[in-house]
């Protein structure tokens, strides 16, 4: 058999550009995409002044208080929720996450609660996210860190964990909630019912 120099040429070309994808595929596997740039106060105070309306110092007094204990956030997420408990009780929310290098993503949340736990409100929320290394990586359930809940201004902030993530929901709304419970909130990329 007799190999011209023209698919011997072409047979180099094939391995050369298979080990240049292969070096390519190994470099991205070392150094993976930055995660979002952070958000500094002036920027999310300013994006809820916008969402919430003239509530301004109440928001920016909790703003303050999240920067100053979780640093700034990457990404942050304006929608709405509800939610009600008898003992046992259950939360929906909607909203859009906001990331500076990541674009804008359409994103859904909800989540049950047990404890001593009676009313139903609903409420405007914005959620600070820290840590997050991707916009997928929020598909999962981030459950309170030690049950805390603090009320700066009007507004209640809320902090939930998981893995290296926190995200520290603030909210402002109506409605007659009283009790103490613990849960998580389970983030989605599409609407469900099933909060588990």
């Amino acid at each position: 058999m007799i190999i011209s120099m023209r698919q011997l040429a072409r047979a180099a070309l094939f391995i050369l550009s298979v080990c240049s994808a292969e070096a390519a595929l190994a470099q991205n596997r070392r150094n993976p995409p930055p995660p979002p740039a952070a958000y500094s106060s002036d920027e999310l105070v300013n994006s809820g002044h916008r969402f919430f309306g003239n509530v301004t110092r109440g928001l920016a007094l909790t703003i303050e208080e999240a920067t100053r204990r979780w640093g700034q956030p990457n990404g942050y997420i304006l929608g709405q929720e509800g939610g009600a408990a008898f003992v046992g009780g259950l939360r929906y929310g909607e909203g859009v996450l906001y990331t500076r290098n990541a674009g804008d993503r359409r994103i859904f949340w909800q989540g049950p609660s047990f404890g001593f736990d009676f009313g139903g409100q609903g409420a405007r929320t914005m959620m600070l996210v820290y840590n997050m290394p991707s916009t997928d990586a929020l598909f999962q359930r981030f459950g309170g860190v030690d049950g805390s809940a603090y009320f700066v201004g009007g507004f209640g902030m809320t902090a939930l964990v998981a893995d290296q993530m926190v995200v520290v929901p603030i909210s402002s709304g109506v409605g007659a909630r009283l009790g103490v419970n613990v849960g998580y909130l389970k983030f989605t990329p599409s609407s469900t019912w099933n909060p588990f």
